[in-house]
Order: C-alpha cells, then structure tokens, then sequence
C-alpha cells in the first residue's frame, strides 16, 4: 500500500474541487461561505514558505484527507496561533488508521515552519488528540461553532 502525506503547491482541478468539496460540506455551507468562495479560500492556501499550508494524504495517488496550518482558526483568540486546522479524512476512509498517519506527519511538516515553536486547535473531540502529543489547555467558549464549546490544545514543535 502507498501511502503519503504531502504538501499542496500546485494542484490540479481534481484535487481542488476535493479538497473544497470536503471544506464546503464540512463547515462552509453552515457558516454561510458559498461553494465560490471555499474554492477560493483553499486555492489560496496552497503556499510554501508561508502560512496558509495545505498538506494532504494521498493513499495509492489519491487524495484522501488533509490538514492546514493557519495564523487564524478562532477569531475570539487572535492571541493564540499558528493553528492546526481542517483535519480530515474522507468519510469512505475513516475508521482505518488514516488519521494516525496523518497525524503522525503534523511532527515533521510543523518542525519545518520557520520561527514557529508551538501550534494550536480546537475540536469538539476528547481523548483524541492527546495520542499524538497534543495537551489539552481548557474547554474555550467558541461562541459560534457548533458545539459551542470545545476543546483547546497546544502541540510544542521539537526542532
């Protein structure tokens, strides 16, 4: 089985229109972004030296889960950042350890972020995070996502 993760620079239409279907059905819709503008945001997150990156996990050549880094996940913690962000795994996947590869790459991938010491997310998720290194910091008050309160954690990058 081939499997890897790699940075997103320059995809071609099939990989964008993926990975922005997965965004819009995820949270653009119910944040009121239309398609147009998912598709926006995510082809211009597609950069090398600086935030935002996408990074996706290819099983046999295709596309089948991603995550960012991002200055900004949480606008009520502008604070806070850089941000993991917009893990995930294609439905058709889940529940067969992809997440725990790609997870286990968020190590290497961050340890090349220049001046970048720590990341952040948020998730609605327990006892998930904490596998890969992830300290949960406190339940936060999103006021606005759905649960409204999540969970924050902090990952320290080792270089």
């Amino acid at each position: 089985m081939n499997i890897e993760v790699k940075q997103l620079l320059d995809v071609d239409e099939k990989t964008l229109e993926k990975i922005t279907d997965w965004m819009y059905r995820w949270w653009g819709y119910k944040d009121g972004y239309s398609l147009e503008e998912v598709w926006c945001y995510m082809r211009h997150s597609l950069l090398k030296d600086r935030m935002p990156q996408t990074y996706g996990l290819y099983l046999e050549g295709d596309i089948i889960g991603m995550y960012q880094f991002l200055y900004e996940d949480l606008s009520i913690r502008p604070d806070i950042y850089p941000w993991l962000a917009n893990v995930y795994i294609d439905e058709k996947f889940r529940g067969k350890g992809y997440a725990r590869v790609l997870l286990e790459s968020v190590k290497l991938t961050a340890s090349k972020l220049e001046n970048v010491k720590e990341l952040y997310l948020y998730t609605k998720h327990e006892n998930f995070y904490e596998k890969f290194g992830w300290e949960f910091i406190s339940e936060i008050d999103t006021y606005s996502k759905n649960p409204r309160f999540q969970r924050l954690y902090k990952f320290i990058i080792e270089k």
